[in-house]
């Protein structure tokens, strides 16, 4: 689950975006991007996927607050320098790249992909973007460095003027299928409560 939340601080927010200058420009004007997700995770050999949902927060200048409220509750809060796992009853799980180099990097480069970088893009993603026409796109990402070769073998994202679905593939063939809905933009700035999210 970290993974995915870590791929979706880079593609919460995205809005139509035909080429990746435009990419760029779409996340920079999106300061705060609210809305809720139902996550549903295919394993080989079981016939019922695991179904969990909640919500997301993202904000351009505190970081990304993913809270899953079904089956059961679990928060992450994801900032430049850290990642924090956050469950009732129990002592904050807190990631850095002192105690998890590897995750660190990975949220390192994720942070950067945000910016949609087009360097960035090149070196790590072979892309393939499709117009689908009337708004719609898809965009294809195969990772070609590590340690996102080690972990996926596709990612997938389809929308509109935001984010819609994001499927990952990884490299036991099972598949997860996040989808977003009750997108809010507005207000830009963070409210007291929401705020007090990354604390």
């Amino acid at each position: 689950m970290k993974y995915i939340v870590v791929i979706l601080l880079l593609f919460a927010g995205m809005a139509q975006a035909l080429t990746i200058d435009e990419l760029r420009e779409a996340f920079a004007n999106q300061k705060t991007v609210r809305s809720s997700f139902i996550q549903e995770r295919q394993i080989k050999n079981i016939s019922k996927p695991l179904i969990s949902k909640g919500q997301m927060l993202l904000s351009q200048e505190k970081g990304l607050w993913w809270q899953q409220q079904v089956p059961f509750v679990t928060t992450l809060i994801l900032r430049d320098n850290e990642m924090i796992q956050r469950m009732e009853g129990q002592p904050d799980q807190v990631i850095t790249a002192e105690n998890n180099p590897q995750m660190f990097q990975f949220n390192a480069l994720m942070r950067a992909l945000i910016k949609a970088d087009k360097a960035v893009l090149e070196t790590h993603f072979t892309t393939t973007f499709t117009d689908q026409g009337q708004g719609k796109w898809q965009l294809d990402l195969i990772p070609v460095t590590t340690p996102l070769d080690k972990l996926f073998s596709s990612v997938r994202l389809n929308g509109s003027q935001v984010i819609e679905r994001v499927v990952l593939t990884d490299k036991q063939g099972d598949t997860t299928t996040i989808t977003f809905s009750d997108h809010r933009l507005t207000p830009e700035i963070l409210t007291t409560d929401e705020a007090h999210y990354f604390d």
